[in-house]
């Protein structure tokens, strides 16, 4: 699984697709289209693919995943041009969507046939620390691989460590039967209403998927990290050390994961607290503190993911999982949106000052439905 999570984040396009994007004469209304057809693509194909998971092979899922996306990558390093970019974030989102619902689910169900369920949410945040340390080993090799062979070289080395998931995807071990055709679709009925009874009945599951979206979707913010160091005025040289700061405190968040998930509303009210400081400050120190919120932050989501897997049935976990990741997706964009039309009249710092709302309305509804 660790190396499942390394191979989806190790890309190399991610420090410099928006840059790529640029030199191909796209306008930076046409790259903020990108990032909301990302999204849109997500979570339009999040649920059937949970449905579908439920009812066949989660592992299958997990095997087709890495290719959706190297075909995206494939697009970008020989087509470059705005339709074939917005291609590329289709088959990028249908990989993430796929694979979401499906490795969770696959993975609580496993370790709850061995007795090891426990050990769901150190595993789940220990694979996000090591997908953080992808993305900063990717950062740091993206400017050498550029340098020498340019955006080609890039798109290839990306298409490559993707296409290295789908042995890793097939490797998962999936106790789950399968079945013929009409067997099939017999199945993916019967999960679609298992999964509606399931949600209608239980308050307990709606709270816990409203909040997995809440703390993961407002979680988007992290892509405007570099906007708010460079806020503080630090020079461009510096950026790159601020953000890794955050970085680290991210990957941080994730082992930590697992751990103390009872307290996991008062730890997200003091996050909160530390985010609208750090950044309201509007000094490079400040960035310190947005590191640890944001770290907190990546701890909250894996405790959120653990109480939620806690509460579905077998049956219909990758599917309940899925209505989270849309509503994830969901909640992504409106921070997205929230920020395009917030930037027009304020700047980065009192933008993320104004994101430790919803952490702290997320924070009480974690207490209060705390087991």
């Amino acid at each position: 699984m660790y190396a499942y999570a390394f191979f989806e984040d190790f890309v190399l396009f991610y420090p410099v697709y928006a840059v790529l994007f640029a030199d191909a004469g796209l306008s930076g209304a046409e790259i903020s289209s990108l990032f909301i057809l990302w999204s849109v693509s997500s979570f339009l194909i999040d649920v059937p693919s949970g449905i579908w998971a439920d009812a066949y092979s989660r592992r299958l899922l997990l095997t087709v995943a890495p290719g959706l996306t190297a075909a995206g990558y494939a697009l970008w390093t020989f087509l470059p041009s705005y339709p074939f970019f917005a291609l590329g974030f289709v088959l990028w989102g249908a990989g993430g969507a796929v694979r979401s619902g499906a490795l969770q689910a696959l993975v609580y169900d496993e370790l709850t046939r061995l007795g090891r369920s426990d050990a769901y949410g150190r595993l789940m945040g220990r694979s996000r620390a090591i997908a953080m340390t992808a993305v900063m080993a990717a950062t740091a090799l993206a400017s050498p691989v550029l340098h020498a062979g340019g955006y080609r070289a890039v798109g290839l080395a990306s298409v490559a460590v993707a296409l290295l998931g789908v042995p890793v995807g097939r490797s998962f071990p999936e106790s789950r039967g399968d079945g013929g055709e009409g067997e099939r679709e017999e199945r993916y009925g019967a999960v679609l209403r298992s999964g509606l009874a399931e949600l209608r009945g239980a308050p307990g599951i709606r709270r816990g998927m409203l909040v997995v979206a809440l703390v993961s979707g407002v979680d988007a913010l992290e892509e405007y990290i570099p906007l708010l160091a460079k806020a503080t005025g630090a020079g461009a040289a510096n950026v790159p050390l601020l953000v890794l700061i955050v970085t680290a405190g991210i990957t941080a968040g994730g082992w930590l994961g697992g751990r103390g998930t009872a307290w996991a509303g008062p730890v997200l009210a003091v996050a909160a607290a530390l985010l609208a400081v750090g950044a309201g400050s509007g000094r490079p120190v400040g960035l310190v503190a947005v590191a640890v919120a944001f770290g907190a932050f990546q701890w909250a989501i894996v405790a959120a993911d653990l109480r939620l897997q806690e509460r579905v049935s077998d049956g219909a976990r990758a599917t309940l999982t899925s209505v989270a990741g849309f509503g994830t997706e969901v909640v992504a964009v409106l921070t997205f949106a929230g920020y395009g039309l917030g930037s027009s009249r304020l700047g980065a710092g009192p933008l993320f000052a104004l994101a430790a709302v919803p952490y702290v309305f997320v924070a009480i509804v974690m207490w209060r439905s705390r087991d």
